[in-house]
């Protein structure tokens, strides 16, 4: 069995914003995820994360920023007895013709180079690309409805993603998982 779970952030791991998160004070936990990331983290699972972050191409924060809101991660999951492994991340707006912007599979490719083969590990995000950029790659899609999740699942999935499995969130998520 595959112990890799591939998480979006935004949205998934902490709350979202349309004005972007620019700032660690703005990285604000979803309850219940860290503690979720912990317990998958203490099962054996290891967990990463592949996350759009157009606010650095658009000049919105920078690199040190983003690292310190990563390491704020971190540090939170230790606090609860768990690990993270990688934070893959895009840079690039949506003009930047890059390969590494979902729903493009880059981010995941460099999971891949990293981890081995991800086929059939949850990929668990709350929009629409992150579950084609997931399918790219033979990831099992796993919608949260956190985030933009509950918007994405209201203007309906697109059938070529398959069987998508539906959490309220990814603490939900992870207490189906873990009583399997």
């Amino acid at each position: 069995m595959n112990k890799l779970i591939i998480l979006d952030r935004d949205g998934v791991i902490n709350e979202d914003s349309d004005a972007y998160i620019k700032t660690v004070d703005e990285w604000v936990p979803i309850p219940g995820s860290i503690k979720a990331i912990a317990r998958l983290s203490q099962a054996g699972y290891t967990v990463v994360v592949a996350t759009n972050q157009s606010g650095i191409g658009r000049g919105y924060y920078d690199v040190a920023t983003l690292d310190a809101m990563h390491a704020r991660m971190r540090e939170l999951v230790a606090a609860q007895g768990g690990e993270m492994g990688g934070i893959f991340y895009c840079p690039h707006g949506p003009d930047d013709g890059c390969d590494c912007r979902k729903p493009l599979p880059g981010l995941i490719d460099q999971i891949v180079t990293e981890y081995g083969d991800v086929t059939g590990a949850p990929l668990i995000g709350d929009s629409l690309r992150d579950l084609q950029a997931g399918i790219a790659r033979h990831c099992q899609p796993v919608l949260v409805l956190t985030g933009k999740g509950q918007k994405t699942l209201d203007k309906g999935l697109p059938e070529n993603l398959g069987d998508v499995a539906i959490f309220d969130s990814l603490a939900d998520f992870v207490d189906h998982t873990l009583k399997d």
